[in-house]
């Protein structure tokens, strides 16, 4: 019997790409339309007639369509909300429904940092590790992870033991709306953005924000790939790495996992994320006059060879049982790593899409 086929939707502002996946890989050539400007009514239809499109091209028939799609909604219900960069959405739009009568299968709706997060767990970042850790010959496994993308927005999505954690209003790992460490006034995400970056290149120049290049751009001027003003640069990371690496702290007390980096800025993770692993082992300081580290956890660089491989390695030990000659192997560093995702982060939610609808369907 051949592996289930689950259709997928990437929606964006500038276009939605249709697509299936088969045993977590793309199965047609993706579909991309732009919707832009188009009515509600106008885009429901569009959505239907490419998902007929996709039908159309598999060689059998699909069990589930599942997708991404920006907030706010209601995600359990598939119910999209007033979209800000999908201003055809008003007043609560029930699209799972209408694709389930429609299409007469399945229909899951999560959000698209949290597939993204999904899609790293199972064939990504996490299951990369895992294997390290068993051809290296240690007990140690990782069963966490949270997701984070880097790019118009900062999003974050949560796997517990290989489930997607979305909390009782579906906004689990909704990390843009913590506090901002340098701006207090202002959420993190005015920092962790690509409006973040070149807020701080302009304002350092005492230029219009508008007329600031684009990250990518300051990124190369930042390692000296092109003619810029290098110290500019480097500032609008540092500020940037400063602000992440705090709001990972807050994050991963709580969930003690993985960290994967996905999104377009991911692509600069070479620039800052040495620097955002320093900042996340900044002690604090303390009342007594002692310092505490700022996590219960060792954090590793996991793009770095070196941290990696001391990472994998860990402080293995070999115990006796109490009153037996039975021994054990134990390794008691209490540690994390983040890095940059595997996965490409459209291929990530795709893949995360598949998988969370494989999983509900008990496939």
């Amino acid at each position: 019997m051949n592996s289930p086929i689950v259709m997928s939707l990437d929606a964006g502002g500038q276009s939605y790409v249709f697509s299936a996946i088969q045993d977590a890989k793309e199965v047609i050539s993706p579909i991309s339309v732009s919707f832009k400007g188009a009515d509600l009514e106008t885009t429901l239809k569009g959505i239907i007639e490419y998902f007929w499109k996709v039908v159309a091209q598999l060689p059998q028939k699909p069990v589930a369509i599942s997708f991404g799609f920006p907030g706010p909604c209601d995600y359990p219900l598939g119910i999209i909300g007033d979209l800000e960069n999908l201003p055809a959405f008003r007043g609560g739009v029930a699209l799972a429904d209408m694709l389930k009568e429609e299409f007469q299968m399945p229909v899951f709706i999560n959000n698209d940092a949290d597939l993204f997060a999904y899609g790293e767990s199972t064939h990504g970042l996490l299951p990369a590790i895992n294997k390290e850790f068993e051809a290296f010959g240690s007990p140690e496994r990782f069963h966490n992870l949270f997701g984070i993308t880097l790019g118009t927005g900062f999003g974050g999505g949560i796997v517990s033991n290989g489930q997607l954690f979305l909390g009782d209003n579906a906004v689990a790992g909704e990390i843009n709306r913590m506090g901002n460490i340098l701006y207090p006034d202002y959420s993190v995400e005015e920092s962790v953005s690509i409006r973040g970056i070149q807020r701080v290149y302009a304002r350092t120049l005492g230029i219009d924000p508008q007329h600031a290049p684009e990250p990518k751009e300051i990124y190369e001027i930042a390692i000296g790939e092109k003619e810029g003003n290098k110290s500019a640069a480097i500032k609008a990371f540092d500020e940037f790495s400063v602000v992440l690496a705090q709001s990972l702290v807050d994050a991963v007390t709580l969930v003690d996992g993985i960290i994967s980096i996905g999104g377009g800025l991911a692509g600069a993770s070479s620039l800052f994320l040495p620097k955002v692993v320093e900042q996340m082992r900044k002690p604090y300081d303390t009342v007594a006059g002692h310092p505490l580290t700022r996590l219960e956890l060792s954090v590793f660089n996991l793009d770095d060879p070196a941290e990696r491989k001391a990472f994998i390695q860990g402080d293995i030990r070999e115990i006796t049982v109490p009153f037996s000659k039975k021994t054990i192997k134990y390794d008691p560093m209490k540690r994390i790593g983040i890095g940059k995702a595997i996965l490409q982060t459209h291929e990530a939610t795709s893949i995360g899409a598949y998988s969370f609808a494989i999983n509900q369907l008990k496939l």
